[in-house]
């Protein structure tokens, strides 16, 4: 049957209709509450058509639909079209599988917390999306100190004991939440109880880690806390993810009591401690309503074909984080038709659902439709308000804002990344390269008097940091201030790897994906002049790279030399060229400087433990794997130097004397 056929038998019926190029690739699919009047207006003249719409029928070559019982259905349906088929005339969230989580594995009997990118259906609760990596890595941060919770990786059973799901609603549902969190707090700690799951050691239990000693982690491994126990404690962290604050508050004051009842006054000021933490986190959030609903806010920015969209999180009235979203695919269409995209995209997958939210602007049509969805989402009833004047519309103000800076930003990064691109092009004419080098590395060295000796080797890919394959060299060879002799041996090693590599990968004993080595450059910059630069080259004659271009780049007049020339190249100021070298040339400077420091400190930090009595090579490598700087080891209480593995009370109490300058 044609397309003109199935035009002339289309049902006066809500669904699904789905537009197929010559290929027969899905390019829109799209919701009608009338399948019949909305499909036959994709063929009328074209004179009152969208841009989008011209060339979307343009490329269209059949259709096809699915008929439902209601709109809300087709709404569903559509949602799920979008996202498994990604056509290429509808809007769509970018890097949509790409954004962060937090992940409650409640099917555990000791449930972790963990950021994950990946959202599966294996019992477990997610909170999110996040789209800085930041703002989870804060909020999981942020979570470590105000309640005790694993964070080793060890699986942990606690035999005979029934399963319970942590946060659970009615009926065991679980319980729903979305919200970010930024501020710090204490650290609580859970009572001690009967021994459960966990590996036993000659004992019969394991023994504790630092973690538990300094009250991060109740230690269930070692059976110091029930199942139950452990898990009402995610109970209370899923109500604090939830911004169920005051219900979180209500269970903390409650425990707080019975502990004083029972007369365990350790705990309920531990308890007091955690509540008085979660109170400052609130205060610190800024109230935008006079209620003490939840509600989220949406609210829209656009720039020709490109949508921004800022969603503020309102829980009990303060304003407790937001996210934006990037849009595309929204050229010639109405502005609340692209929100409406949005919201149903974005609550199709997100783990809770406000009974109330605040839009920017929606599409009157479709409002009806997806109040019902979002309440069969939720569970109950769910109001979604575009003010026009008020409170929520000066929220809703804020929030745009907010969503046009960040569409700037994006653009801003955008076209910083687009000159960065053009910047090894540019570089490649400026030295008569004969090609573009898609990979540079740059090698530094840095020491203090030729002591803690190391070298750096990064890597920049398209004009852009490669961090994940920067490589630090502690020198081993050299003695004394030699930056020569140094630079020779990280180039020695680099190169020696990556010919190794390559014979492994040809004659199939090593993957491409376990070499560290194995890529080679198509430009090489030295830190230095022509000296750094001719020890460099002798190297890389010596193991056969010597056909890959080098040059070393002068630090005070920022020239260029080449072994082969005898006038240095000067890059024009202000070209991107010599912007990429000098960045290229300061990322490796700064990597080389702090593995330097990182060196001296530890070296420092192992001298002076050397004249605390009571502390030999065992104890001190342990605290120095504990504590990484004299800083860190100062701040720690008494108690956390104990247990340390390897320590006792005695040489605690003798480390802790000698750094606070205390004597015997």
């Amino acid at each position: 049957m044609t397309a003109e056929e199935k035009l002339q038998h289309l049902p006066d019926r809500p669904g699904v209709y789905i537009f197929h190029d010559a290929g027969g690739e899905i390019i829109y699919v799209g919701k009608a509450v009338s399948l019949k009047n909305r499909v036959r207006s994709y063929f009328q003249s074209g004179a009152r058509q969208s841009v989008k719409v011209r060339s979307l029928m343009n490329r269209a070559a059949d259709f096809e639909y699915i008929v439902t019982d209601n709109e809300v259905e087709a709404l569903i349906l559509e949602s799920n079209l979008i996202k498994e088929h990604r056509p290429r005339y509808n809007i769509y969230l970018k890097d949509d599988k790409s954004y962060p989580y937090l992940k409650v594995t409640l099917a555990e009997d000791f449930p972790r917390i963990f950021i994950t990118r990946r959202v599966v259906r294996d019992g477990s609760r997610y909170f999110g999306p996040y789209t800085m990596v930041g703002a989870v890595h804060e909020t999981l941060k942020l979570l470590r100190q105000l309640f005790p919770f694993r964070t080793c990786k060890q699986k942990l059973a606690a035999p005979g004991e029934p399963e319970r799901d942590a946060g659970a609603g009615k009926n065991g549902a679980p319980a729903e939440g979305l919200v970010r969190a930024g501020s710090a707090g204490a650290v609580s700690a859970v009572p001690q109880s009967k021994p459960v799951g966990g590996r036993t050691g000659g004992s019969g239990v394991r023994r504790a880690c630092l973690n538990h000693h300094i009250g991060r982690c109740p230690a269930p491994c070692a059976g110091m806390i029930t199942r139950d126990e452990y898990r009402g404690l995610i109970r209370e962290i899923c109500l604090f993810l939830e911004g169920r604050h005051e219900d979180l508050l209500k269970s903390l004051k409650k425990q707080m009591e019975e502990a004083a009842d029972q007369l365990a006054f350790e705990r309920a000021a531990r308890l007091r401690d955690q509540i008085r933490a979660v109170e400052r986190v609130l205060e610190s959030q800024k109230i935008v309503s006079s209620g003490a609903g939840d509600r989220d806010v949406v609210a829209l920015a656009r720039d020709g074909g490109e949508s921004s969209l800022m969603v503020f999180f309102v829980r009990g009235g303060k304003l407790l984080g937001r996210e934006h979203f990037l849009l595309s695919g929204t050229e010639g269409m109405e502005r609340g038709e692209v929100v409406a995209a949005f919201v149903k995209q974005y609550y199709h997958r997100a783990d809770f659902v406000p009974p109330e939210i605040v839009l920017s602007e929606m599409e009157a049509e479709e409002l009806p439709a997806v109040e019902q969805w979002l309440s069969g989402r939720r569970g109950g009833r769910v109001h979604i308000n575009v003010p026009q004047r008020g409170e929520k519309k000066k929220l809703v103000e804020m929030a745009g804002k907010n969503a046009l800076l960040a569409l700037q930003e994006a653009q801003l990064n955008r076209l910083a990344g687009a000159r960065a691109e053009q910047a090894p092009a540019e570089l490649a004419r400026a030295l008569g390269l004969d090609n573009v080098p898609e990979r540079m590395e740059c090698y530094d060295i840095s020491n203090t008097q030729g002591s803690e000796s190391v070298g750096s080797m990064v890597v920049f890919e398209a004009g852009r940091p490669a961090r994940d394959q920067y490589r630090r060299f502690k020198i081993r060879t050299v003695k004394g201030p030699d930056d020569y002799a140094s630079l020779q041996e990280v180039l020695r090693r680099r190169f020696s790897r990556a010919r190794e590599e390559r014979e492994l990968i040809n004659t199939g004993q090593l993957s491409s994906k376990e070499a560290k080595f194995h890529r080679l450059p198509g430009l090489v910059i030295i830190d230095g002049g022509k000296g750094q630069l001719s020890a460099a080259r002798a190297v890389m004659r010596e193991l056969g790279f010597d056909h890959i271009p080098a040059f070393g780049l002068a630090k005070e007049e920022e020239l260029l030399f080449a072994e082969d020339r005898s006038e240095p190249v000067r890059l024009p100021p202000e070209s991107q060229a010599l912007h990429l070298v000098q960045r290229l040339r300061d990322e490796a400077h700064r990597f080389a400087v702090t593995y330097h420091r990182q060196l001296r400190t530890k070296r420092n930090l192992k001298s002076l433990l050397d004249e605390v009595a009571g502390v030999g090579p065992a104890r001190r490598r342990a605290l120095l794997r504990a504590y990484p700087s004299l800083e860190a080891m100062s701040r720690a209480a008494l108690e956390e130097l104990a247990a340390v593995p390897g320590m006792n009370r005695p040489a605690a109490e003798a480390v802790h004397r000698f750094l606070h300058g205390e004597k015997d």
